[in-house]
């Protein structure tokens, strides 16, 4: 048996989210402030029975006015039909094979139920609607009548001022936790309520609670993990290793009290004792090894008595960190060593502790689920997978192999490095949306993505598994077409759309020819992405069946079949009626030209195959606003530049032109600072001038054609420059005008109003 998933409404900004969990570790990432905690804390709160731990904070932010609407019913008329005050409401799916059926018999809604899932709801619910309205309406009538009694021009308004402000303080008399059995067969495939469905009250003893505690039991270790630091001036808010492992010796391990010979030895050696704890923290020690720690070059842990011969056993023991071999031997007290080794002995620690005291428990639920959050904190890249890699080890409890019992991990995590080991499948991305003027959270589940999408999955994951993973914590992501834009990228944005710099982007370089690939993943994820690529002209040639292609000058690239072609591949493979046939895309072959030669047409992938979806330049050059971008849903929004024609002037002609590179245009978009002389390094001065623009444009695509030409050089010597003194081209400056104001969008939607003030008077300040 395991934990299917869950579904949150009404939870912070979990306005409705339904979060899949796999059978062994689940990985939740996202942005900043986009609910990965507070799904780990709800369903630790609900689940322990926690109702202290609920408030009226974590109503979403729409719940509220629904309170304060109430507030003014007249319950002397007839209330409303469907009203109802806003509830919290946790539904857990747990997935159950045949032999593990008696364990959920209490949650079976029919004796004819079949299927392996069985489903519980937890309801933060007000005990009555009506009680607490007219307990408010009384509240606010007596303060009303004593505020009375004060001066009229007082602009005091008495306790309370409404709903919210009444259940801020009444909150836990006003609301209760209950429990309903919920019926798979009642709910769509994406455990959404199917129709006015409305599940049976779990009432009785033993009670909902006490039914799922048997069936669950969840621990969760935060990100706040306080250890000493040996500054005195660390602050209070900490604990030393060493007290935690004092405990863990008390609760878990066998402390030998009737080893008489430990006993005796203590009162004759201390040594003897030292060796004693040596033995019992072995196995933890053991186990810690193996997730990398003590490497090479660091000290061993090494456990030593502190103990008080009147408190033998009470007395906490010390960790000391050994230093040296044989007579050299060194011993430094736990808080001298590093913050991230301390921080995975500490994890380990936690979670061999908290699987032991689950194991240790009287009438154990089979299901033990334990939320990691952040583990990287302190630890370097390589640590990082090395815990990841080996952690479900730690959950794995002697004997129950084969039995009813079974653990669930969930990790969440900033780590790239985390995901890199572990790939798409356990990704559950928590993707920020605005709905209206509220704030929410969707939960998207990468394993889906991984069935959908086979072509283009193994290609992604092993690009993003070279490159890097931080697209899953961006709030906008930026595909540019080679290591030049991405070199360049970071100062052109400085120049050109400067508040993109408050934003969180992942920039990553994918090339004309492999960016629709990244199609489905951006589409799927919603993320606002532009797309910075090149317009790569060609003219179309058709060699002779006898004729060996010459790499070096032509391309070879695809477009799609039209719809004559299409059908004719239908009709040709004889395929059913309602069956389609796929159809190969077709082979090109082109020489580059220049972008402005009549018939010429792009060999660009992603131009062809994604955005905006045209074939020959005429088209690129017609395309319109609309036909660059695509909307995703959720004003998430997807926009494709590339070499536009403008107005070039060059020895006082002027010519409208466009490069076919980013290299050509830059030097088009800054021809006589390009040109001079001191500018050699950049590679785009050509030899002997040029007479024109048009003869400009020429020159600098024969010698950016070249194979000699060197792009890196170009952008570094571009990065030397002073960059108050060249242009950003045309097409690039527009796609960062454009992320800028959408980006813009979703930081107003976050972040608080005095640092966007204080954003905007820097940025202003700077362009003055």
């Amino acid at each position: 048996m395991h934990l299917h998933s869950y579904r949150l409404k009404n939870y912070r900004r979990l306005k409705d989210a339904h979060i899949e969990l796999a059978d062994d570790i689940s990985i939740f990432v996202g942005s900043n402030n986009s609910g990965k905690t507070s799904a780990t804390q709800a369903i630790h709160a609900f689940v322990t029975g926690g109702r202290d731990r609920l408030s009226l904070y974590d109503f979403s932010s729409t719940c509220w006015k629904t309170f304060d609407e109430a507030a003014n019913i007249n319950l002397a008329a007839n209330i409303p039909e469907g009203f109802a005050l806003p509830s919290i409401d946790l539904d857990l799916w747990f997935e159950v094979d045949a032999p593990d059926l008696y364990l959920v018999i209490p949650l079976l809604p029919s004796t004819a139920w079949e299927g392996t899932k069985v489903g519980i709801r937890i309801s933060l619910t007000a005990r009555s609607a009506t009680n607490l309205i007219q307990n408010y309406q009384e509240a606010k009538a007596k303060g009303t009548e004593r505020a009375a009694q004060l001066p009229l021009d007082s602009q005091y308004v008495p306790w309370p001022r409404c709903m919210t402000d009444y259940l801020q303080r009444n909150f836990k008399s006003e609301y209760e936790l209950r429990y309903f059995i919920l019926d798979r067969s009642q709910f769509d495939e994406n455990f959404c309520e199917i129709g006015k469905y409305v599940p049976d009250e779990l009432g009785g003893e033993p009670g909902g609670g006490a039914i799922l505690k048997s069936l669950i039991h969840i621990d969760n270790l935060g990100a706040q993990r306080h250890l000493t630091d040996p500054n005195p001036e660390a602050g209070a808010r900490s604990e030393d290793l060493s007290k935690r492992l004092s405990r863990f010796y008390k609760r878990n391990l066998n402390q030998r009290q009737d080893d008489h010979t430990a006993l005796k030895a203590l009162f004759e050696s201390e040594q003897a004792l030292n060796l004693h704890l040596d033995g019992v923290f072995k196995p933890t020690l053991d186990r810690l090894a193996k997730l990398g720690y003590p490497g090479i070059n660091n000290p061993r842990l090494k456990i030593m008595s502190a103990l008080d011969p009147a408190h033998v056993m009470s007395q906490d023991a010390r960790v000391h960190y050994q230093i040296g071999e044989g007579e050299d031997i060194t011993t430094l007290p736990d808080s001298y060593n590093g913050l991230g080794f301390k921080n995975l002995i500490y994890m380990v620690v936690e979670i061999l502790d908290a699987q032991a005291r689950w194991a240790a428990m009287e009438n154990r639920p089979p299901l033990h689920l334990i939320f990691v959050e952040e583990p990287e904190a302190h630890l370097h890249a390589q640590l990082q997978q090395v815990f990841i890699r080996n952690v479900l080890e730690l959950l794995k409890v002697e004997g129950d192999d084969g039995s009813i019992f079974g653990s669930q991990m969930v990790i969440t995590t900033h780590s790239p490095h985390i995901l890199y080991e572990l790939g798409f499948k356990p990704i559950r991305y928590f993707r920020r949306k605005n709905v209206g003027n509220e704030q929410i959270t969707e939960v998207l589940n990468l394993s889906a993505f991984y069935q959908a999408q086979p072509d283009d999955r193994d290609f992604l994951e092993r690009y993003l598994k070279l490159t890097h993973c931080d697209l899953f914590f961006s709030d906008a992501a930026i595909l540019v077409e080679g290591n030049v834009e991405r070199l360049l990228l970071p100062i052109m944005i400085r120049k050109v759309a400067k508040p993109l710099r408050s934003a969180c982007l992942c920039i990553l370089e994918v090339g004309g020819a492999f960016g629709h690939r990244f199609q489905s993943l951006i589409e799927f994820l919603g993320l606002t992405t532009l797309i910075i690529t090149d317009i790569d002209s060609v003219t179309l040639v058709t060699p002779a069946a006898d004729d060996a292609i010459d790499e070096e000058e032509v391309e070879e690239f695809y477009v799609p079949v039209d719809a004559d072609e299409e059908a004719a591949i239908h009709f040709q493979n004889n395929a059913p009626l309602g069956k389609p046939v796929v159809p190969v895309p077709k082979k090109k072959y082109g020489k580059a030209c220049l972008p402005s030669k009549p018939g010429a047409a792009t060999s660009n992938q992603t131009l062809i195959k994604w955005l905006p979806g045209k074939r020959t330049i005429e088209e690129l050059r017609n395309a319109s606003e609309a036909d660059k971008t695509k909307v995703l849903g959720d004003d998430a929004k997807v926009r494709v530049v590339y070499q536009i024609e403008r107005a070039i002037t060059w020895n006082g002609a002027t010519e409208t032109l466009c490069g076919r590179t980013l290299e050509e245009d830059f030097g088009l978009e800054n021809p006589a600072w390009s040109q001079a002389m001191s500018r050699k390094p950049l590679g785009l001065i050509v030899k002997g001038g040029a007479a024109g623009p048009v003869a400009l444009a020429q020159a600098l695509h024969e010698k950016v054609s070249r194979k000699n030409f060197d792009k890196t050089k170009f952008a570094l010597a571009v990065l030397t420059e002073d960059e108050l003194a060249w242009n950003v081209p045309a097409y690039i400056r527009d796609g960062l005008v454009w992320l800028k104001d959408e980006v813009r969008i979703e930081l107003e939607a976050v972040l608080p109003e005095p640092l966007l003030i204080a954003e905007d008077v820097v940025i202003r300040g700077e362009h003055e």
